[in-house]
């Protein structure tokens, strides 16, 4: 019910569900109080209202914005609070006093200033704002000057509104204790802090505070590519929930072979890119990108199939290559849209039979099997349970844009599964870590999301009591908490090591100060890598886990896991690399023969029906390697979806590019040299025209 509740009220937790309560009975208390009158009832309604609204704001709260959208936005409520102070005085009986008249002109003059504070604040925005934002690209010439402090520039209109507390607070014991000085007081503090703020901000408006404009900023980048002259270029647009597909290509982008850049179009999807050597340019602009000198680029990949490819696309001098962000049987994983690339790059032959299959145009020489350079970090299965008892790991998909009922299990079998891994008869342990789309499309899959997080929590709570369990997890207790020290200690250090500089940046800062430290970043490994082991340590090996962050990452959890239970997805393919079991679910109920000829990751799975009654079978692998039947076919088919262990991926991944980019420059060197050629022809027949040719060439030109 309090899910619901927390769903319905659009807020992300039960803090913020309570603060949406008390932000929404306050209003019409502070109303009573003001007009019963009742001076400390209206102090306390008030108070409330305040430290609700301070809360919501403080956590970014969804409600925030969807109050605005139905024009109770935050100037509103404050303005409603005012009135329903002026309205208090005037029940009081203090309509016709000095008091009544100072705090209707000072709370004017109050809401008069919000006009200029914020114009200050959007023009200094404005001004801030560059054309790119950047990584590792230095651009210290430039001279980008320090914005202002967060404290005056994060949620300024907020800030500026809370201002009025020691106005209304004034009035309200002027009131009280009738005596009118304190009111003055209050509201000349009010109108004090409103006009030194806008003096704080005034100054970050001269030009030397200022961003250099878009011309020079732009040309700064040109200059800064014809000096690095990029050679390769990861290329990537996407939603704000889509950088995990760009950041599994970051440590191949690093060690590829040549002069790699990152070009993004999303200002949003900067921030969440995990920090790398790479140079990284985000333009948003589709005329900026086309203006960009590019010349020096001989291959562009792209993770993902969106419109916004096109406006590189149209490079002539550049070998276009779509290597996707996962290899899976999905309908994606042959897109049609594919033809426009000059080769599409798959991990092994399957995905070459694949597009052989879809006949959607691609043709069998432009396609390129270079493995999975992402693998390398998985670990490849010992044939035991890495703890005293089984790990599996649940990974469903999520739901797709259309309502086909083979996406997911997680809404047919979803429960089903989870139930039969929490009250198997050889107890396991299980870690669900979902998909980061799950419930975007259909609200129903974040329920059912919902109900299998409630389900192991109970099973948890279970265990904790439980002798088998019990006694285990008293005497980790010490280890546990150690480990989740280091855990704090880890993290404040990657906090520090994240992002260099001053505190809250903005994004023209952020270009300036973010220049690649190839130490820092080794670092930032390092402790990624300890932060991982530390995770673990803090955790049971019987303690039911749900995975639903950025960390640990989906890698660590197969390398954590004994077996997975999955759909049909590129993380299938991923966790072939470890040769582990794993089981599949037919949530579109085709039958299991159907199933496996239509998808080839099943062909090495256990497929289970939406009742998940055949998972005993995968459990069974798990336990005894004698059971294991299908390991065999896991080896064969491993080889057949990610291609060989030896060449390594990553060095056949760099071999493509090299070939890739050879190709390329024959391209434009042959295209230059006939250019050339035809030059030089039409050159030597200039001559033999005659003195009476030019005028009707210039005609003809004139013409054209």
């Amino acid at each position: 019910m309090i899910s619901t509740a927390i769903r319905l009220a659009r807020v992300g937790s039960l803090s913020e569900l309570a603060a949406a309560v008390l932000l929404g009975l306050g209003y019409p208390c502070v109303m009573i109080a003001a007009l019963l009158p009742n001076v400390w009832m209206f102090a306390a309604a008030a108070t409330a209202t305040y430290a609700a609204d301070w809360y919501l704001h403080r956590k970014g709260s969804y409600l925030i914005n969807r109050l605005g959208k139905v024009r109770v936005g935050i100037t509103i409520r404050f303005l409603l609070r005012q009135v329903m102070l002026i309205l208090l005085l005037a029940r009081e009986g203090l309509a016709e006093t000095t008091l009544f008249y100072v705090a209707v002109a000072g709370f004017l003059i109050f809401y008069g200033i919000q006009a200029p504070h914020g114009a200050l604040v959007t023009l200094i925005r404005l001004r801030r704002g560059m054309p790119v934002v950047t990584r590792n690209v230095d651009l210290q010439a430039l001279g980008i000057p320090d914005a202002p402090p967060a404290a005056l520039r994060v949620r300024a209109a907020e800030k500026i509104l809370h201002m009025d507390i020691p106005a209304v607070l004034g009035v309200l014991l002027a009131t009280a204790l009738n005596r009118d000085a304190i009111g003055y007081a209050g509201l000349a503090v009010s109108l004090g802090l409103a006009v030194l703020y806008i003096l704080a901000l005034a100054p970050y408006l001269r030009r030397k505070r200022r961003v250099p404009a878009a011309p020079e900023v732009l040309e700064a980048v040109s200059d800064w590519l014809r000096e690095y002259r990029p050679t390769v270029v990861l290329y990537f647009s996407g939603s704000k929930e889509s950088a995990y597909q760009a950041n599994m290509w970051l440590e191949t982008m690093e060690n590829v072979d040549g002069r790699p850049l990152i070009i993004m179009r999303e200002r949003g999807l900067v921030n969440k890119l995990h920090p790398t050597t790479v140079p990284v340019i985000c333009v948003p602009g589709a005329t900026h990108l086309m203006n960009m000198d590019l010349s020096s680029v001989r291959v562009a990949l792209y993770a993902a199939n969106v419109g916004k490819n096109i406006h590189l696309l149209r490079v002539p001098t550049i070998q276009h290559v779509f290597i996707g962000h996962g290899d899976s049987d999905k309908l994606a994983s042959v897109n049609p849209y594919s033809k426009v690339y000059d080769e599409v790059w798959t991990a092994g032959r399957a995905g070459r039979d694949r597009y052989a299959l879809a006949d959607v145009g691609v043709r069998d020489d432009d396609i390129v099997e270079v493995g999975r350079p992402q693998l390398a970090p998985i670990k490849s299965w010992t044939g035991t349970p890495k703890n005293p008892i089984p790990t599996v790991l649940y990974a469903p998909t999520w739901e797709g844009w259309d309502d086909n009922p083979g996406n997911t299990s997680l809404l047919l079998a979803g429960e089903n599964i989870i139930s039969r891994l929490l009250t198997a008869e050889h107890p396991v342990r299980v870690i669900y870590k979902p998909h980061p789309f799950t419930g975007i499309r259909d609200k129903e899959a974040k329920v059912v999301h919902q109900r299998i997080r409630a389900m192991i929590a109970e099973s948890n709570e279970a265990r904790l009591t439980d002798p088998r369990w019990s006694g285990q997890a008293e005497s980790a207790k010490p280890a546990q908490e150690a480990a989740r020290e280091e855990m704090a200690r880890i993290s404040a250090e990657l906090t520090a090591l994240a992002k260099p500089g001053r505190a809250r940046r903005d994004s023209a800062e952020e270009s300036r100060d973010s220049l690649a430290d190839p130490q820092r970043l080794e670092r930032i490994k390092e402790l990624r890598a300890e932060w991982n082991e530390a995770y673990w340590l803090s955790k049971g090996w019987w303690e039911h886990l749900v995975v639903t962050g950025a960390e640990p990452k989906l890698y660590d959890c197969f390398n954590e896991s004994d077996a997975m239970v999955s759909d049909i997805s590129s993380v299938v393919s991923d966790f072939m690399a470890s040769g582990k079991p794993y089981a599949l679910t037919d949530s579109a109920e085709l039958g299991a023969a159907e199933f496996q000829r239509q998808n080839t990751a099943a062909r090495a799975a256990v497929v289970l029906t939406n009742s998940a009654e055949e998972l005993d079978v995968l459990l069974a692998a798990v336990a005894s390697p004698e059971r294991d039947l299908l390991a065999a076919d896991r080896q064969e088919l491993k080889e057949y979806l990610l291609g060989p262990d030896s060449p390594s991926s990553m060095e056949r991944f760099n071999a493509a590019v090299q070939a890739l980019a050879a190709e390329s420059e024959a391209r434009n060197l042959g295209v230059e040299q006939r250019l050339n050629e035809e030059a030089q022809f039409e050159l030597n027949l200039q001559p033999d025209a005659g003195p009476e040719a030019v005028p009707a060439e210039a005609e003809s030109l004139d013409r054209a």
